[in-house]
């Protein structure tokens, strides 16, 4: 059922987002050199890596690694990378990954392939059963501000209260998230 709503919800938002998509793509390869999309590998459910797209936000040559572990993440941006961060829209390629399910709308946001603690709290609590999501519980209650092992306990508490009426909650509140541009490091 998850996957059928996910399917049909891309079906819809598809066609709306098409014009967004097109326009940040151009002003990526407008405002800087490299490819309008980073592809970076994250871990999916089961832990299988996945190869996960964004526009790219930050220069070339920027370490994998998360953003908060950088000594000065502003300093890799790229001139528009701040915006695209703030307002989600580097995350629209990622409708690609919903559509070859390796992701879901909502689940637990993908780990990096190096964030190790992290990939190692969630397998103990169950949470790699999951499929990754472009949204999740833990993101409309703190997203770049949450420590670890609060992410994980989020993801645990998703994990046994996942329902059909509760991603369509997490979804609705992460728009609002969004357009208030809440809680967002960079």
């Amino acid at each position: 059922m998850k996957r059928l709503f996910d399917l049909a919800l891309v079906g819809v938002l598809g066609p709306f987002l098409l014009v967004p998509i097109v326009l940040v793509a151009l002003l990526v390869r407008l405002t800087s050199r490299g490819p309008v999309l980073y592809w970076s590998d994250r871990i999916g459910r089961e832990n299988l890596i996945f190869r996960m797209p964004k526009f790219r936000s930050m220069r070339i040559g920027t370490p994998a690694v998360a953003t908060h572990l950088l000594s000065n993440p502003d300093s890799y941006l790229t001139p528009i990378g701040s915006f695209l961060r703030k307002s989600s829209l580097d995350e629209l390629p990622q409708l690609w990954s919903i559509l070859k399910g390796e992701m879901s709308f909502v689940g637990p946001r993908p780990a990096l392939f190096n964030q190790y603690d992290l990939i190692e709290l969630r397998t103990h609590h169950g949470v790699h059963k999951l499929r990754p999501g472009l949204t999740g519980w833990a993101q409309i209650n703190g997203r770049d501000e949450l420590p670890i092992p609060t992410k994980v306990a989020m993801d645990v508490e998703y994990l046994h209260r996942q329902s059909f009426w509760l991603d369509l909650r997490i979804i609705v509140l992460t728009g609002v998230k969004v357009l208030k541009r809440d809680n967002v490091a960079h």
